[in-house]
């Protein structure tokens, strides 16, 4: 069984991640589609202020702002992504807030938003469940009355069935990437590794995802004080077939603040 540190995600989110995951969170109309998805699944308003948590370099956020979103933040951990992103919203002139902060304790102002998002499968990083449910403690926290939380997390059915313990793919014409994967209950464990043509291994590193049943989530959820969950399984927002680890086929999950 593969193991992971604690705080292995506090170093993961980097330069090389951008290339690993290229394919998934630098792909404009991938990322297109996705704010489709979420401006309907939430029947967004333009002046409702969102927080896209654990949002990376705000790619749905930017994307939000463009649209014509008046009041949008990002909050990550990763200094690499929040810099990337800031400087992306700069030049496009828009009004993204980006901060670099903790999910768990955002010191934020309580009743800041009326919608949260975590998306791309960025919930569900810590082996101790406490910690994940620190994240919606907080996420209910900064919610106003009324307010919604968008959970994209992997679909566990899906996972459980096609799990491979093994994936190649080219990220670029320099960058081979392997990942190994291996199952303990409802985690899974992957090791990635990061081959160069040139200088040959440059990555070797560890992480971790939590898996989430339909009750086990909603349970979570009204234990923090949400209600009215919503659940809609088999969401796929990539065009092709290939392995895209945990994120080929995902659960999407509502709830709301009473």
């Amino acid at each position: 069984m593969l193991k992971v540190g604690p705080d292995w995600w506090k170093t993961l989110f980097d330069e090389t991640y951008l290339i690993t995951d290229a394919r998934s969170v630098c792909d404009d109309r991938l990322t297109s589609r996705e704010v489709d998805f979420i401006e309907e699944m939430l029947g967004l308003e333009k002046s409702w202020p969102i927080l896209d948590l654990c949002g990376g370099q705000g790619r749905h956020s930017l994307e939000l702002a463009r649209r014509g979103f008046q009041d949008v933040t990002v909050l990550d951990y990763s200094k690499v992504l929040v810099d990337l992103g800031r400087r992306r919203a700069q030049e496009e002139r828009l009004n993204t807030l980006f901060l670099k902060k903790d999910a768990r304790k955002t010191g934020l102002p309580s009743r800041r938003f009326r919608v949260i998002i975590v998306m791309a499968s960025s919930f569900g990083y810590f082996v101790d469940e406490g910690q994940n449910e620190e994240i919606l403690r907080e996420a209910f926290r900064l919610l106003m009355p009324k307010g919604l939380l968008l959970l994209d997390l992997p679909n566990r059915d899906h996972v459980l069935n096609h799990f491979t313990p093994q994936s190649w793919h080219e990220a670029n014409e320099e960058i081979l990437v392997c990942r190994k994967r291996s199952l303990d209950e409802d985690i899974v464990y992957g090791r990635e590794m990061v081959i160069s043509k040139r200088k040959g291994l440059i990555r070797d590193v560890t992480y971790c995802t939590r898996l989430y049943s339909p009750e086990k989530i909603t349970a979570m959820l009204r234990s923090t004080g949400f209600d009215a969950v919503s659940i809609q399984k088999d969401f796929v927002s990539h065009e092709d077939r290939l392995d895209y680890g945990l994120m080929i086929n995902r659960m999407i999950v509502i709830a709301h603040k009473a």
